[in-house]
C-alpha cells in the first residue's frame, strides 16, 4: 500500500465543548422550539442542564451573542433573539474576502440581485416605501457634491429598493456582498467626473419607474446603473480581477455600492 493511500484521510475536529453548548441553544432557536423573545434561563441554570463548567457555558453564550441569536437582559437572563441582517451578513462579507473573491465576481452578482429587487419593488412597493426613496433622492441631490456623504445616501438607497420587495431572503442574500461596495461609491465620485451625478441621474429614473409600476424600465435603468458602477470603477484605475481585500483595505460598517 502507497504511502498515498495511507494518508487518504483527514483528521477528524471534534468541536469544542462551548461549540457544542452554542449548537445545541442554536438548533432549538432555528427548529422553532425556541423562538424570539422566550426566555433561555441563566448561565448557572445553562452550567446544571449541560452538566459543563461556567466558562464553557460562557464561551458558548458569547458565540451566540455575536451571531445575534441571543441576548441579555436585567437578572443576568437570556433570551431569544432575532439576529440581525447586519450580523449575519458581516461575516459572510469576511468569509468572502477571505476567499480572495474579485471585484468581477461581485459585479456579475450585483446585476442578479439588484435586478432581481427592482423588478420585485415594482410589484411590491407601497406609498410609504416610495416616499422614503424620494426622501432619499432629496438627499442624494443636496450632497451630490460630497462623495462621503452621497455613498452613505446610496447606500440607503439600495437598501430601501430592497426593503421594498418585501422579501426578506432577498435582503439577505444581498446585503453580504453589499458590505463590500461602500468604498468604491465614495472612490468613483471623487475621482470621476461626473461619477455623482450619473449616480443621482440614475436613482432618479429607478424611482420613477417604480412609482409608474414600468417593470422593463426599471430593469433598464437599473442594469445601466450597476454597469456605471463597473465603467467607474475602472475608470478610477481599479482592475475588476482584484480579490477585494487587495482593493479595500478594511470593511466598511455601512457599506453598498454605486
Amino acid at each position: 500500500m502507497s504511502e498515498t493511500e495511507l494518508g487518504r484521510f483527514d483528521r477528524i475536529k471534534v468541536p469544542s465543548a462551548y461549540e457544542m453548548v452554542a449548537d445545541a441553544i442554536e438548533r432549538e432557536i432555528t427548529s422553532g422550539r425556541l423562538k424570539p423573545g422566550d426566555q433561555i434561563g441563566t448561565e448557572a441554570d445553562l452550567v446544571r442542564q449541560f452538566g459543563v463548567n461556567r466558562s464553557t457555558v460562557r464561551e458558548g453564550i458569547r458565540v451566540l451573542e455575536q451571531s445575534g441569536f441571543v441576548r441579555r437582559e436585567t437578572g443576568r437572563k437570556l433570551f431569544v433573539c432575532v439576529p440581525r441582517y447586519r450580523n449575519l451578513s458581516s461575516r459572510m462579507s469576511r468569509a468572502m474576502i477571505i476567499n480572495e473573491v474579485t471585484f468581477r465576481e461581485l459585479y456579475e452578482t450585483a446585476q442578479v440581485l439588484e435586478g432581481g429587487a427592482v423588478e420585485a419593488a415594482v410589484e411590491r412597493a407601497t406609498e410609504d416605501d416610495i416616499a422614503a426613496l424620494e426622501e432619499n433622492q432629496l438627499r442624494a441631490e443636496s450632497v451630490v457634491d460630497d462623495p462621503i456623504r452621497l455613498a452613505d445616501v446610496d447606500t440607503e438607497f439600495h437598501a430601501l429598493v430592497a426593503r421594498s420587495t418585501r422579501n426578506r431572503v432577498l435582503e439577505l442574500a444581498r446585503e453580504p456582498a453589499a458590505l463590500l461596495f461602500f468604498p468604491t461609491s465614495e472612490m468613483i465620485c471623487r475621482r470621476v467626473p461626473q461619477g455623482g451625478s450619473r449616480m443621482v441621474a440614475a436613482h432618479r429614473e429607478i424611482i420613477d419607474a417604480i412609482k409608474a409600476r414600468d417593470v422593463e424600465r426599471a430593469r433598464i435603468w437599473m442594469f445601466r446603473h450597476v454597469r456605471d458602477w463597473k465603467r467607474g470603477f475602472e475608470r478610477a484605475g481599479r482592475d475588476i480581477d482584484e480579490p477585494v481585500e487587495r482593493i479595500f483595505p478594511k470593511l466598511s460598517p455601512g457599506a453598498s455600492f454605486l
